[in-house]
């Protein structure tokens, strides 16, 4: 028997990265069901045939969060929700700032006053790095969101829904990740752009992203953000491994093979944050997560927790992979 063994499961935005492994965990605890909710139609339709096999735990539903009713619908005698969906490209967000307000805040208030009507057990949302001390629309809203979560804890009245919130970073090989565009850019034109070598970002596999969150569901007692601890990875270190192993497929010189450095983008920083010194101030600690507790509830123990110090916890303060252990991440996750 597992968690989620004869349980109902909806998983908003389930058709990206994070969602269809998240889905293949889940699938091994043989769950009633899983409600996959997405607007992404074609991406829905490669599920089905990927996952044929599977198709009498499954149900595929169209839909958007921004739109209250449909998701109502859809959580219907659901018993745990993943709230994975989201405009998380920091270009768009920025050049369409309302939309991503109406998908990350609205759709994200619309996930929360679903569930409590509909009796959820849980719900789990998950929000960034760049949601800590924002500078660009993508990381704001995601901010928002989190503390609408938060706050819906408190303001859940008689209901026992439990809401809470994980922040992790970049997830490698994920739409949107480097990697894959840095592999396109070697084999089509011999060399990659890159925004800035300094640059720091927290960076973990699909698997570890999943492990940590269902981690975080099991613990989740109310109100709290779990910050998942990550490898950081400088971008120079990054692009270099994937320079020498994408060349050596090739059988090309890893030398001919040019890095161009293009600037920031509207938005971006150069290192990311997981946890402010504030909120590390009254943070606990697990080995492998920090735990942010709700400022709206009294306190909640975590078996094994310590106090977490006031340290904050930031991809510029901490050690980066070594070259070699990078490498040996990306190819342990076939993502060379």
């Amino acid at each position: 028997m597992g968690f989620y063994t004869d349980k109902k499961v909806l998983i908003t935005g389930g058709t990206g990265t994070i969602g269809q492994h998240l889905i293949k965990r889940i699938l091994k605890d043989r769950p009633a069901v899983i409600r996959i909710f997405s607007r992404d139609e074609h991406k829905q339709f490669e599920m089905q045939q990927t996952l044929n096999e599977h198709n009498k735990d499954l149900r595929y539903l169209i839909g958007d969060i921004r739109d209250k009713d449909r998701l109502t619908r859809a959580m219907e005698g659901i018993d745990y929700v993943f709230h994975l969906a989201a405009m998380k490209h920091v270009p768009a967000c920025e050049y369409n700032p309302f939309e991503a307000v109406q998908t990350n805040v609205i759709g994200t208030q619309n996930v929360i006053q679903s569930s409590i009507q509909s009796g959820v057990t849980k719900v789990l949302f998950t929000s960034t790095d760049k949601a800590i001390s924002p500078t660009n629309t993508y990381g704001a809203t995601k901010l928002m969101a989190e503390r609408l979560v938060s706050a819906a804890q408190f303001q859940a009245g008689p209901k026992n829904t439990i809401f809470s919130s994980v922040r992790f970073g970049n997830v490698m090989g994920s739409r949107g990740s480097v990697i894959p565009l840095f592999k396109r850019q070697i084999q089509e034109k011999r060399k990659i752009t890159i925004t800035r070598k300094e640059m720091s970002r927290f960076m973990m596999s699909a698997a570890q992203a999943i492990d940590l969150m269902i981690r975080a569901m099991n613990l989740a007692q109310g109100g709290e953000v779990f910050v998942l601890k990550m490898p950081t990875i400088r971008l120079e270190d990054l692009s270099s491994v994937i320079i020498e192993e994408i060349s050596k497929r090739l059988n090309t010189d890893s030398a001919q093979v040019h890095i161009e450095e293009i600037g920031l983008r509207a938005g971006e920083k150069m290192f990311e944050e997981l946890m402010t010194e504030e909120e590390a101030e009254s943070a606990l600690e697990l080995p492998e997560m920090f735990i942010v507790p709700s400022d709206f509830l009294g306190k909640h123990n975590y078996q094994g927790a310590t106090k977490a110090g006031d340290r904050g916890y930031s991809s510029q303060k901490t050690q980066y992979l070594e070259k070699e252990e990078i490498r040996l991440l990306l190819l342990r996750n076939a993502l060379l």
